[in-house]
């Protein structure tokens, strides 16, 4: 799939950026900086989106070297941003959260981060039809442990990934000053954050071995909340090394009131107090928790491509931009369907595509200008631009970049089929990566 740079990898057809360009355009966020891997990526993608947005948007787009991360990517272009807050989107978020409401709680609490939480999807493949062959196996790691005050407005915690596979720790400092902790195993970060720019550009500067935003810097602001003293009750107290052990796999535990029988003043008013009651320099993370009707979904694997896919042409065909005909689909008008052909509900036929006699199309996604035989099964699938099927074909939980060639009688089952690849004619597949051997 890497023939196609990952913002111009189409869901319904529609280059994934454009999602997000319209999210943001929707909440008048209309002052944009595309930053892309890769130069020859970046001018794809440059030349799309001036094309795509011309007068509706201001978008700059700034190439970065391969493979940096978010938090390199943004130190390179950290000369650009001028703005008080500003907002970080991944461009491959497919969302109808407003972006404009984070704003607004990130301003209101004066915060130097506002993290977009939403409710984690539930992994594996769906009821109907799995998708992504290997890759939809449930990895261990993949969740966030999240840490939120009582009034779920405040980040206190936050642990990702690879640290998940050890005991939680949780700073008895954080502990005492907020008196309980709600721990969430149920909430994903959506990977939109509003930044205070002078704290976030003054990090990426004093912390120039911070690579990513999600596992370097926001979990840095979080910790450095508290400095290592702490008011408490009108006495100063030196912070503990000792932590609290927390049972990472209870989705919710209410941590026992350390503080029996005190009244303690809010979190952020008791950090903002010296240990003489003046005030001390102390910050806030805060977040923005979606409704559970909201939908947020990433492409950070070939299952969530799949079933993003599915999705914005089913469930959530509202992201979608299109007109649904009668039989809950969407068929160019420029496509063709021979006889006894059948397109079933959520499905998408791309202009000019051209289908045979008696085929069979449920829940998929086929681009623009593909040749489709006779006789060909296709199912919970996404087929891109320009591929060729010759009769007989059968495809299920498969994804098929542009310009791939199927022969005759191929079979494939959780696949996916890299850009140009030649399927030889009777092939049968399940679960493999085909692509072209790298010169």
């Amino acid at each position: 799939m890497q023939e196609v740079p990952k913002p111009l990898l189409p869901v319904a057809n529609r280059p994934v950026l454009s999602y997000v360009l319209e999210l943001l355009e929707q909440s008048n966020l209309k002052d944009l900086i595309v930053v892309v891997e890769g130069q020859d990526a970046a001018v794809r993608v440059g030349g799309w989106i001036s094309g795509a947005y011309v007068g509706r948007l201001r978008v700059e787009v700034a190439a970065v070297p391969e493979d940096v991360g978010t938090a390199a990517a943004l130190r390179a272009i950290a000369h650009r941003l001028t703005a008080k807050d500003i907002m970080v989107v991944s461009g491959d978020l497919v969302s109808d959260v407003p972006p404009g409401a984070v704003a607004a709680a990130h301003r209101r609490h004066d915060a130097v981060v506002t993290a977009m939480l939403c409710s984690a999807p539930v992994s594996g493949p769906s009821e109907s039809g799995s998708s992504g062959g290997k890759d939809k196996t449930k990895k261990p790691g993949r969740y966030n442990i999240i840490g939120l005050d009582p009034t779920k407005q405040f980040l206190l915690y936050i642990a990702t990934g690879a640290e998940l596979e050890k005991d939680i720790r949780i700073q008895k400092s954080i502990l005492r000053a907020v008196g309980q902790m709600e721990i969430r195993a149920d909430l994903m970060d959506a990977h939109l954050y509003a930044f205070k720019r002078s704290v976030l550009q003054e990090v990426l500067d004093q912390k120039d071995t911070f690579q990513s935003l999600r596992q370097d810097v926001l979990p840095y602001l979080v910790r450095s909340q508290l400095k290592s003293e702490v008011l408490l009750n009108g006495a100063p107290q030196a912070e503990e090394n000792g932590n609290e052990k927390v049972n990472p796999l209870k989705n919710q535990v209410m941590l026992s009131q350390i503080l029996a029988n005190v009244s303690t003043p809010s979190f952020h008013e008791l950090c903002g107090l010296g240990t003489n009651g003046s005030a001390q320099r102390t910050h806030k993370c805060c977040v923005y928790i979606a409704n559970d009707s909201k939908y947020c979904m990433r492409l950070n694997s070939i299952q969530a491509f799949s079933d993003v896919n599915r999705d914005v042409i089913g469930e959530a065909s509202h992201l979608s931009g299109y007109f649904f005909s009668a039989h809950n689909n969407i068929i160019h008008p420029s496509a063709g369907l021979g006889s006894k052909t059948t397109v079933g509900p959520h499905c998408m036929l791309g202009e000019g595509s051209q289908m045979g006699d008696k085929c069979s199309v449920k829940r998929s996604v086929i681009g623009r200008h593909c040749r489709i035989g006779s006789n060909v099964k296709v199912a919970n699938s996404v087929i891109m631009n320009y591929v060729t099927i010759a009769d007989g074909c059968s495809i299920q939980g498969s994804v098929i970049c542009s310009n791939v060639q199927l022969q005759e009688r191929v079979v494939l089952k959780d696949c996916q089929v890299g850009a140009g690849f030649v399927v030889t004619a009777g092939s049968e597949c399940k679960g493999e990566a085909l692509a072209k051997k790298e010169k």
